[in-house]
């Protein structure tokens, strides 16, 4: 018997043994004044007897693997009239009645740790068993831990990325919100300008030595354009050429009494299909006009 089965077998042996002296005690005190002695010890005994007689063959029956309702119905008869006779002795003794009270569960109880040690021995594993039982949560516990350890490592990952991405997100607005508080203020100065009254006068002023025939510059309005149309492609002019057409489109413009701009001369140039760069142009413009 290993050790462990000792500690529920012990109690049991121990509660039957004493539940079988008080048995045996009881009825000879309670029918030795009706009958002889021997016989009440006798009546005793076979009450005991057939109590541990029972109990004695569930246990072979539980060392086998095996189980007998009927024995164990009659086990429980026996300890039932033991407490019984407990009860009644009892209830017919004058003095001590409540000490005799007090032990009469003691057969039930017997009986009690005995089922109690069969359901142990049912359910009892080897050493070898409750090793690998003991391994397999450990490692249950273990695998708990890495993935619990895993999670938490994920989650602060994300929590980091996600603190990043909202403070990238939120600079990038408070950049774009001071961009465009910046804009907005540039497009109204501009506009102002553009409105003033004076604006034109003043920029004439400057650009009249360079721009002469010019009396009144505007600001260019920001906003919708329309698409100029592209314009036929024309065989590239020499200088000659284009100093020519600069010299005629001048000339024509003074026999209408006007003097006219490099700007306006680039306008009716380009107006009239022709094609140049604007350095090119410009160039022949300014030996058309020192001419």
């Amino acid at each position: 018997m290993s050790t462990k089965s000792t500690k529920t077998v012990l109690p049991a042996v121990a509660m039957t043994a004493v539940s079988m002296v008080l048995t045996l005690a009881v009825v000879v005190m309670w029918l030795g004044t009706a009958v002889p002695w021997p016989v009440a010890v006798v009546v005793g005994l076979g009450i005991d007897g057939g109590w541990l007689a029972t109990l004695a063959y569930e246990r072979r029956l539980a060392a086998q693997g095996d189980h007998n309702r009927v024995v164990t119905a009659v086990g429980w008869c026996f300890g039932l009239v033991a407490s019984g006779v407990l009860v009644a002795h009892a209830l017919t003794a004058e003095a001590s009645a409540s000490a005799w009270l007090a032990v009469a569960w003691l057969p039930i109880a017997a009986k009690a740790l005995w089922l109690v040690h069969g359901l142990w021995e049912r359910t009892a594993l080897t050493p070898m068993a409750l090793d690998a039982i003991r391994g397999i949560q450990q490692e249950a516990r273990d695998e708990a831990a890495v993935a619990r350890a895993r999670l938490r490592s994920e989650a602060a990952t994300e929590e980091t990325r996600l603190t990043a991405v909202t403070a990238a997100g939120a600079r990038v607005a408070r950049v774009q919100a001071k961009t465009s508080e910046t804009l907005s203020k540039a497009w109204s100065t501009l506009e102002e300008a553009r409105q003033g009254e004076d604006t034109g006068r003043a920029l004439t002023c400057v650009t009249s030595r360079v721009t002469p025939g010019v009396t009144l510059w505007e600001l260019p309005v920001w906003g919708p354009v329309e698409p100029v149309p592209a314009l036929e492609p024309a065989s590239a002019l020499s200088d000659t050429d284009l100093e020519w057409i600069v010299t005629n489109i001048i000339a024509t413009e003074a026999q209408k009494g006007r003097s006219v701009s490099y700007r306006e001369v680039a306008t009716l140039f380009r107006t009239a299909g022709h094609s140049a760069s604007e350095v090119r142009l410009r160039a022949a413009w300014k030996r058309a006009v020192a001419v």
